[in-house]
């Protein structure tokens, strides 16, 4: 533990106040920036996506099962991958005990990843989730909105020193880093009304950490995230902490 300075019980309340000044604000500033989200113009999904699924081959609108808004988050877990990425794992932790109380808001939330469904489907099991978990390899669904990429587009990465993270989670996936960087995190959102298909809303990369509800919790502890530095990256499977 480091260093820190100690105060009084009074220093610590009037440090507390004035931060919570600042947290408000925060707080108030979200709140903006949500309606704005929902504010967004919607545009019309015409094309015909096709997922495989534990029930067959279904459209995007079958995905929303009856309700009328849908939340897709984009699993990294690419064709080649042996498991899923522990990033996206340890997201889909967080989200998977949502499902039930989003659903009660008229909201299904599913995964989509590029691997094939069974494959899929049997990480489902291993991680012990319950959320409905589509395979999009077939079609343009990553692609479309920027969470697939090509070797072409992913070569001055590739040519620029590879992060130790990435060659790390790489391995953890069982595949090279190509096969790795190839896919990408992300969230969509979509409405559905009087028939048609609309998408209202995507976000990547630090607009994913609503769904990183640990990051939140340790921003509230005396060290913090404390990733500065560090060769290798923390997170692990929740089945694989403690393991050698």
């Amino acid at each position: 533990m480091r260093e820190h300075e100690v105060g009084t019980q009074e220093e610590f309340e009037a440090a507390r106040q004035a931060l919570l000044v600042q947290e408000k604000e925060l707080t108030r500033r979200g709140d903006e920036l949500a309606r704005k989200r929902r504010d967004l113009p919607w545009v019309r999904v015409d094309k015909d996506y096709r997922f495989e699924t534990g029930r067959g081959t279904e459209s995007l609108a079958d995905l929303f099962a009856g309700r009328s808004q849908l939340l897709v988050y984009h699993f990294m877990f690419g064709p080649p991958y042996e498991a899923g990425c522990p990033v996206c794992s340890s997201i889909a932790d967080t989200l998977d005990p949502n499902a039930v109380h989003l659903a009660a808001r008229d909201v299904t939330l599913i995964c989509s990843s590029r691997a094939p469904v069974d494959k899929l489907l049997a990480y489902r099991e291993r991680m012990g989730w319950s959320f409905d978990w589509v395979g999009a390899g077939g079609g343009d669904f990553h692609r479309d909105l920027g969470f697939q990429h090509t070797e072409d587009e992913l070569r001055p990465f590739l040519q620029g020193g590879i992060p130790a993270t990435v060659s790390q989670m790489a391995e953890a996936c069982g595949t090279d880093v190509l096969g790795y960087v190839t896919e990408g995190p992300g969230l969509s959102c979509y409405a559905r009304s009087e028939g048609a298909v609309y998408r209202t809303y995507v976000t990547s990369a630090r607009g994913l950490e609503p769904a990183m509800a640990y990051y939140g919790l340790l921003d509230r502890t005396p060290l913090g995230r404390h990733e500065e530095g560090e060769e290798t990256h923390w997170l692990r499977r929740h089945d694989e902490y403690g393991k050698s």
